[in-house]
């Protein structure tokens, strides 16, 4: 996932044009394919999970994006998907709808759904949510004469109400912004994207983000990740596939109380675990990042967002 291109100003938004360079030349380098959305929606629908593929995504539709990181994809036909919020559609420092529609035309480029207003959406009541993604739905047929099966939820954030409300608008698909692989396990209104910025975008990091390996499960409860005051700290239970993977080597790290740290974890069985927070998540969100390093030397991971009540 993606933002802004070459504006240092923003460095959590940004990617240096220099680095996505490189970082498409490791892509290539490594024998992996960056898919299209219809390639994308393919694997989906089929499960067909056997190879893996890059897909790259950019949010908010910043002007930065057109100017200096769509003359790199245009040339090189390199497929993506731009969500776009509505709202801000032709204000300072985002791209205008002439803009847009260029993009549109062009058959690797797929234009997503970001909501119109982008705010918290999980602070706004039901009928409000509603009516902010009905206005998007409506402004992008009207200026581009399309209807995306395609959400990336504002700030990454998402409770059981919000992926309930996407799917009843026929979106098909939803992303988040907690890390991980897509998988045959995966929710299609919770996809794990991986943020790229200045400061996660490092080659090295990189490297091991493409390489890494899907860690599917079958479950995690509290399902809903928004957590109200009385809720936090969540009682974090995983139930992994039986007889899938040997999860008996996993760490997890988590950042409650503000500090990134090695959670606690108890094995309830072979395929049960249950992470013992040491307090609460006071920061924006909460975050649980899981690992494991598999047979073939690789690792598997995947990560947890967790949405806190405001007070």
């Amino acid at each position: 996932m993606y933002h802004r291109f070459n504006e240092q100003k923003y460095p959590s938004t940004n990617i240096k044009l220099e680095v996505f360079k490189k970082q498409v030349e490791e892509i290539t380098k490594s024998g992996l394919k960056i898919i299209s959305f219809d390639e994308f929606k393919n694997i989906i629908d089929q499960k067909s999970f056997a190879k893996k593929s890059i897909l790259l995504t950019i949010d908010d539709g910043f002007l930065s994006f057109y100017e200096n990181g769509w003359p790199i994809f245009k040339e090189n036909k390199i497929p993506f998907i731009l969500f776009i919020n509505t709202k801000n559609v032709g204000s300072h420092g985002y791209m205008d709808w002439e803009q847009l529609k260029e993009i549109s035309k062009f058959k690797f480029a797929k234009i997503g759904n970001h909501s119109h207003s982008h705010e918290y959406l999980l602070n706004m009541k039901k009928n409000e949510i509603i009516d902010d993604i009905k206005m998007s739905i409506k402004i992008l047929k009207k200026n581009l004469n399309i209807e995306p099966d395609v959400f990336s939820y504002p700030f990454g954030e998402y409770d059981v109400d919000l992926m309930k409300i996407v799917e009843n608008f026929g979106f098909e698909y939803a992303f988040g912004q907690h890390s991980g692989v897509i998988n045959f396990s995966s929710n299609n209104y919770e996809l794990p994207r991986f943020p790229i910025n200045e400061k996660y975008g490092d080659i090295n990091r990189f490297k091991s983000v493409i390489n890494f390996l899907p860690f599917p499960y079958e479950k995690i409860v509290p399902e809903n990740k928004y957590l109200t005051a009385n809720q936090n700290p969540p009682d974090v239970k995983i139930t992994f596939f039986k007889n899938l993977i040997n999860i008996k080597n996993m760490n997890c790290y988590s950042n409650e109380e503000d500090k990134w740290e090695k959670s606690n974890i108890n094995f309830i069985n072979d395929n049960e675990i249950n992470i013992k927070l040491r307090g609460k998540f006071i920061t924006e969100r909460g975050r649980i990042n899981c690992s494991l390093m598999d047979k073939s030397g690789k690792w598997r991971w995947f990560g947890i967002q967790y949405v806190l009540e405001e007070n």
